[in-house]
Parts: structure tokens; C-alpha cells; sequence
């Protein structure tokens, strides 16, 4: 017996959280809108320049014809890949990831 003033306290275990994998708060997070930009190149000009453009204007990129594009997720280069047409008519393309970048990849760097 013990001289505690307190009764004993049956140990009790930590309610178990849902885990992402188990199906239940998978949904809502595969629900979660994320922002998806391919980047085909860019550009840095004096703001005198830039107000110079106009419609027809050519703006030369840093990135050459059969180059990767950098596929970006909220800010983060995740993958790279090649333009491809995806229609017949040619007035839609898209993107053929060719790479996926891991985690530890210098480009997330903040």
C-alpha cells in the first residue's frame, strides 16, 4: 500500500493523433491549392527600358531554345523539364518533366 494521500492513477497513453497516411487527413490536404509557374527565363533591365516596351516588344530571356524550365511549386523549383505541344492545333503547350529535384537540391535554398 502506498502512504500517498492521492489515489493511484490508472497510466493513461496519449490520445493517438491522425497521421497524414492513415486516409484521414489525407483529403484535406490533397484539397490544399498550390501554385504551380514554369519558369521559362528571365530578365533584368533598367526601369527606363522596361518603360520603353511596348505591344510587339521582344523581351530576350536568359534561357536558350531546348533548355530545361524550372517547375516551380509556392516559390520552390521542384522539377525541370521540356516545352511540348499539347495539342494538334499548336496553341497549347506544356511541360515534360524530364528531373525532379530532391530536397537537399542547392536550388531550395532560401
Amino acid at each position: 500500500m502506498s502512504d500517498s494521500p492521492f489515489p493511484a492513477a490508472e497510466p493513461t497513453l496519449p490520445a493517438a493523433e491522425p497521421r497524414v497516411g492513415d486516409g484521414r487527413n489525407l483529403d484535406s490536404i490533397l484539397r490544399i491549392p498550390v501554385l504551380v509557374q514554369v519558369v521559362l527565363g528571365s530578365a533584368t533591365m533598367p526601369v527606363a527600358n522596361l518603360m520603353k516596351l511596348g505591344r510587339g516588344a521582344v523581351v530576350p530571356l536568359d534561357h536558350r531554345v531546348g533548355e530545361p524550365v524550372d517547375v516551380m511549386v509556392n516559390g520552390r523549383v521542384i522539377a525541370r523539364g521540356e516545352i511540348v505541344i499539347v495539342e494538334e492545333d499548336n496553341s497549347r503547350f506544356g511541360v515534360s518533366l524530364t528531373e525532379v529535384v530532391g530536397p537537399t537540391d542547392p536550388d531550395q535554398a532560401v
